[in-house]
């Protein structure tokens, strides 16, 4: 195909992926964004030859959608997640209580198993990013995900315990 032929074909497909579009998003401007995500994507990786430009359009189209529908569960999901949730801080709290509250995470800390307690003071205490942990550690970055999460799980856990404990 030569560039003018091309330019023809996308001016073709516009109205019909923008239908098609709208009927995944039931929105205007939503329809209009995975347009033009589906449009970046063929024009940066190109269209397959011995395959139809108007069927590719759809599949890749469908296919933004599907990733961003995904995307967009999980960032929902992980702003329920309690250990995201943002601590209410009692302004009326006393120093006392701070460094009570600092002794128990630092007790339930030591009780971590030494892989999660590392990984949770590299990216929770240092601030670093799970790749630049991942290199240090010499593990994938799925395993600094995994673990990060089951340490934040058993100390939440653990805190919680302790508090209920107290209560009672």
């Amino acid at each position: 195909m030569n560039e003018s032929s091309v330019s023809v074909s996308y001016e073709n497909i516009i109205p019909m992926l923008r239908r098609f579009a709208y009927s995944l998003t039931g929105s205007t401007a939503d329809a209009d964004d995975l347009v033009q995500a589906t449009f970046e994507k063929i024009l940066n990786k190109g269209i397959p030859e011995n395959v139809e430009a108007v069927k590719w359009a759809f599949k890749v189209c469908r296919n933004v959608w599907i990733d961003e529908y995904r995307s967009q569960k999980v960032r929902q999901r992980a702003t329920q997640v309690p250990e995201l949730q943002e601590k209410v801080i009692d302004p009326q709290s006393t120093p006392h209580e701070a460094k009570e509250h600092i002794a128990k995470v630092n007790a339930a800390m030591g009780t971590l198993p030494d892989d999660q307690r590392s990984i949770l003071s590299l990216v929770a205490l240092k601030g670093m990013s799970y790749k630049e942990v991942a290199v240090i550690s010499g593990i994938p970055v799925g395993t600094v995900m995994s673990r990060l999460s089951r340490a934040r799980t058993s100390l939440l856990e653990m805190l919680e315990n302790q508090t209920a404990g107290q209560k009672s």
